[in-house]
């Protein structure tokens, strides 16, 4: 009985691990949440109990050896089709990596934790916790981020004032593509535009477009 709870404790601290970094991508808005997480975790500990410990009867036969790491070996490997499974690439444009090298290394940690690894894997957790906020409060004004901005107008020099606005020091135009259709009687421009934007979120750009182009009505911003 004292394995059990052993086990018990160790399936229920990688679970919590889990839920702790999971918690933090959920605030992020991002694309796995602190359910995928804590399952990731979970399962991650759990296979590396079944394979230390699964096939103990087993191997009281003097004629047979087997690798104690060769299932949870699999789970670091397996986990990367749940990993591209939150990565999205939308013309230029490439979301989700974070949050897949954040699952990434949960499944770490649940090995570890699943180890009996318990400070290794609580340390880790506090890492990546740290990683996540700390590095990108620090870093946030030096890289530029890939922004998509689809909007609309039937001002054909109102894109020439964008384009010129996003020609500045702030910003990076990485891709354009622009269609026309006629609509109501006009000409209607519809513009795509891939933007490397420095210190400036959805909101951001939005509220722009609002207060210096009151002529074009955008339609998406990611």
């Amino acid at each position: 009985m004292d394995i059990f709870w052993d086990f018990a404790l160790r399936l229920f601290v990688a679970g919590a691990m889990g839920v702790l970094i999971g918690l933090e991508r959920e605030y992020r808005a991002k694309e796995a949440g602190y359910r995928t997480h804590f399952l990731v975790a979970l399962g991650s500990a759990l296979m590396m109990i079944v394979s230390q410990y699964g096939f103990m009867e087993v191997l009281k036969t003097d004629l047979i050896r087997l690798d104690p790491s060769r299932i949870a070996a699999q789970v670091v490997s397996g986990i990367g089709f749940i990993g591209a499974g939150t990565i999205i690439l939308q013309k230029q444009i490439v979301r989700g990596l974070t949050t897949a090298a954040g699952i990434w290394a949960t499944s770490g940690i649940g090995l570890a934790v699943g180890a009996g690894m318990y400070a290794v894997g609580i340390s880790a957790t506090l890492l990546v916790l740290l990683g996540l906020e700390t590095l990108s409060y620090f870093f946030k004004s030096i890289g530029l981020r890939n922004m998509m901005i689809d909007f609309s107008t039937d001002d054909k020099e109102a894109i020439k004032r964008v384009s010129k606005k996003f020609n500045t020091r702030n910003y990076v135009v990485v891709s354009y593509e622009m269609t026309e259709a006629y609509t109501n009687g006009k000409n209607v421009y519809h513009v795509s535009m891939v933007v490397k934007a420095k210190r400036m979120n959805e909101e951001g750009l939005l509220l722009m477009f609002l207060q210096d182009f009151p002529d074009i009505t955008v339609t998406r911003i990611i």
